[in-house]
């Protein structure tokens, strides 16, 4: 697993397994979250940084939707931290396997019932927070994708709003997004924060992106 710190609040956990799959590690002032919680083999690495980075216990795991590559660690981690879980209201039902995710034929749990609780109410508030993180609501990848933003860090953790490759933003995997269109219109969500740096789950890093998004939407 490749560690590295990203900006002064945030660590970037990452493994390749064909493509990189990342997580990250937000420090807070009474311990720490973890966004997203990739497949099931990082969840000894997690909980081995985490106790490594002395910066107080695991507060919570907040996710970015509810595909099975982001949170397989889940089960593992909750074996010895039994820490809430929270995810996009929209998405519990696709991700408890109550309804099929859009373009699936049938519905599969990636997580059991009971254990993910509602995030912030988006709708009600544009400035829906979980600690020092903004929840921003991107539909697209999936009905509940959301991503979080840090603003003392200037940091966009998009999870799977985008991919990127050396540096530039790329699509989504088609394969796996529920609506491009609507992923496409989610993206803007960039250009609204401005932020310093760009974070996917599957890709490289993205610093200043507001300045590639004239051309990632006339390339997508």
């Amino acid at each position: 697993m490749k560690i590295t710190q990203i900006s002064k609040h945030i660590w970037s956990l990452k493994i390749w397994m064909i493509i990189p799959v990342q997580v990250w590690v937000v420090v807070e002032e009474d311990g720490v979250v973890l966004v997203d919680a990739g497949i099931p083999s990082m969840a000894g690495g997690i909980m081995k940084f985490i106790e490594k980075l002395n910066a107080g216990p695991l507060k919570a795991i907040v996710l970015t939707h509810g595909h099975s590559d982001h949170v397989g660690a889940i089960p593992k981690i909750r074996e010895r931290y039994p820490v809430p879980v929270y995810v996009h209201a929209i998405e519990k039902p696709f991700m408890e396997g109550e309804a099929a995710y859009p373009r699936r034929k049938k519905a599969a749990a990636s997580l059991a019932k009971g254990i993910a609780s509602p995030l912030p109410d988006t709708s009600i508030s544009n400035s829906a927070r979980f600690g020092s993180l903004a929840i921003h609501w991107t539909p697209g990848h999936s009905p509940g994708h959301v991503a979080f933003y840090h603003e003392g860090d200037g940091v966009l953790l998009a999870g799977d709003l985008f991919t990127a490759k050396k540096g530039q933003l790329r699509k989504p995997m088609a394969m796996f997004t529920a609506d491009m269109a609507e992923a496409m219109r989610s993206s803007q969500i960039v250009r609204q924060l401005q932020p310093k740096r760009l974070e996917v789950c599957h890709g490289s890093s993205v610093l200043n992106p507001a300045s590639q998004m004239e051309r990632y939407l006339q390339q997508a």
